[in-house]
């Protein structure tokens, strides 16, 4: 593969903040067969971590002398297809946790007057990245993507790239050292070298303002920021089929701002009926790019969600990144086509990305496709809530998950958070990150997964600090399956908080093609029957305005070891891990068709 690549100024390589619309740009792909070498104990990097000068892996050394002693080689070591996960690529990683290293060829040609990133869609879960020997970054966070400026790391002819993955867990992480789903480690997403100019559009966003009803004008606000704090750059934003065009000049910080106003009347707003898409041209100096951009207004009034200044029931189901045809880690357009199909034929007109973010061909096309959608970050179960490290951890994911989507029309709630355990420590945490999703994003909602635990008399009570905190008041509840089988048909519920209610996650197990009575684990009739309670039991909630259930297809998790019946698979899909429709599945389908 060849591409002409850009020197620049700076002296070393190091993680930039996130480009926006990464595609938009010239790029050459990286995906494709890698060299591997499992590393179980660390040897490539030991010498490292004594010596940076040592023959570490990254180094990618070979004998020079006939008594040189080099104990690896790339070019003989097998090959897996990236992107992808170890774990389904080579039988013999089903279950590691642990460092495998990986390495790409590729040439290229110097070019001035541009920059080359190397962009990783994700890597899961902590990687280092050197390019011909020089260490261009390190990244911890297995699900958003990051970029390094290498253009001063490559050479005419041919360039390496060694990737240390490292997806062991710890209690510090975020995710922490125990959740329910499948450690998948690996590049697990695309891998591309991008050419941007000099001084390029690092982020920008485009939002559509609330007005009255009836209001004749709507605004568009628009802000940008260059790469760089230069002055006096032009800038010119353009949707040519609003006729809509609009030069600025940047400030010393690199920044413009400005308010696009065009006739109501004109403006198609983006919706699961009409998902409306605009070419938004976007210039700096000499340079163009271009994105599709949807314009909406979400909003809550009282227990009201409100899209487009119009209440909405939340028709959704929860999704985990899986392909959808058994394990593995989704990360293609035809994998997120096929998920989202699914559940457009369940009804839905909303999906919950759990419980991390999806990549980001799963946003776009559910964008196309009509399809709302719940964004959340890791922080699951028993976070070390007390640790700076992962307060930090957690922030940067938040911030790289909102850097990434938010020009997505579809994205309407930030989740901060499922299942947490309630303490003070707990509290300040998420409170702290709530607070930051809103310097980030002002014109979306916050909302978290949060638990309820215990009834009275078959009377649940919400009781959750965070609710100051969300403008959606969420929750996950397993009455049917965690708590007595009939328990939901007498179960009330109160919710004090006067502020919408998502039930984020309810359902029950089964396993496809097994069949008994009602009251019998793990039948397709006892999963049904379940959902058949559930929700008559949801429709008396006051306030309900959407839901989604637990989860969309089976999916791959280590906690569930049952033979026969699990296989180290969570069943509680309404599919199978092979797509497959259970009955529970028309029951929610059948349910929706009524909201």
């Amino acid at each position: 593969m060849l591409l002409a690549v850009g020197s620049v100024l700076t002296v070393s390589a190091d993680e930039l903040p996130l480009i926006q619309n990464v595609n938009a740009y010239e790029s050459c792909s990286l995906n494709g067969e890698w060299n591997y070498i499992v590393d179980v104990q660390e040897e490539g990097y030991y010498d490292y971590r004594m010596n940076p000068t040592a023959w570490g892996f990254f180094r990618n050394a070979k004998p020079q002398r006939p008594e040189d002693l080099i104990e690896y080689d790339f070019d003989k070591s097998p090959t897996m297809k990236i992107p992808s996960d170890w774990n389904t690529q080579d039988e013999r990683l089903f279950f590691y946790e642990g460092t495998v290293w990986f390495k790409k060829s590729f040439d290229a040609v110097p070019m001035q007057d541009c920059r080359t990133l190397l962009y990783f869609g994700a890597v899961n879960y902590d990687c280092h990245v050197w390019v011909n020997g020089k260490k261009a970054g390190h990244h911890v966070g297995g699900f958003t993507p990051f970029n390094y400026d290498i253009s001063n790391l490559l050479v005419k002819g041919e360039n390496t790239v060694i990737v240390k993955v490292d997806n062991k867990r710890h209690a510090e992480d975020v995710p922490t050292q125990i959740f329910d789903w499948w450690n998948y480690g690996g590049i697990t997403r695309d891998v591309k070298l991008v050419k941007v100019p000099q001084v390029y559009l690092e982020d920008y966003d485009l939002q559509l303002q609330k007005v009255a009803d009836k209001a004749k004008v709507r605004e568009i606000t628009f802000s940008a920021k260059l790469n760089t704090k230069e002055a006096d750059h032009k800038v010119v934003v353009n949707i040519p089929e609003l006729k809509l065009e609009k030069q600025l000049t940047t400030d010393a910080e690199g920044r413009v701002s400005t308010t696009l106003k065009v006739a109501a009347k004109k403006l198609q707003l983006w919706s699961p009926e009409n998902p409306k898409l605009y070419r938004v041209d976007l210039s700096v100096d000499n340079s163009t790019t271009s994105d599709e951009i949807g314009f909406r207004t979400i909003e809550t009034r009282e227990k009201q969600i409100l899209l487009n200044g119009k209440p909405i029931f939340l028709k959704g189901i929860s999704i985990h990144n899986e392909k959808p045809n058994g394990g593995g880690r989704a990360n293609t357009v035809e994998d997120a086509h096929t998920l989202l199909s699914w559940a457009k034929e369940l009804g839905c007109n909303f999906v919950r990305l759990a419980h991390y973010p999806h990549h980001e061909e799963m946003v776009r096309e559910a964008e196309r496709m009509g399809i709302l959608v719940w964004s959340e970050i890791p922080v699951y179960w028993t976070i070390a809530w007390t640790n700076p490290q992962t307060f930090a951890n957690a922030k940067q994911q938040l911030t790289d998950m909102i850097a990434r989507d938010h020009n997505r029309a579809n994205v309407i709630i930030w989740s901060i958070a499922n299942e947490t355990p309630h303490s003070a420590q707990r509290d300040d945490f998420l409170g702290r990150l709530a607070k930051y999703a809103r310097t980030l994003d002002n014109t979306r909602l916050i909302s978290m997964a949060m638990e309820v635990t215990g009834a009275s008399n078959y009377v649940n009570r919400l009781n959750d600090n965070m609710n100051q905190y969300v403008d959606v008041v969420s929750f996950n509840q397993y009455i049917g399956w965690y708590r007595d089988v009939n328990d939901a048909p007498k179960m009330k519920w109160e919710i004090p908080y006067n502020k919408p209610v998502i039930i984020s996650e309810f359902g029950g197990g089964a396993r496809y093609g097994y069949h008994g009575a009602k009251n019998q684990r793990w039948t397709e009739e006892f999963q049904e029957n379940l959902y058949k309670e559930n929700t008559a039991m949801l429709d008396k909630i006051d306030g309900l305005a959407g839901t989604t259930p637990w989860i969309l297809k089976d999916f791959r998790s280590p906690r569930r070891v049952l033979p026969g019946v699990q296989d180290y698979y969570n069943r509680k899909g309404l599919l199978s891990d092979k797509g497959e429709k259970k009955l529970a599945f028309y029951v929610l389908k059948k349910w929706y068709e009524t909201k």
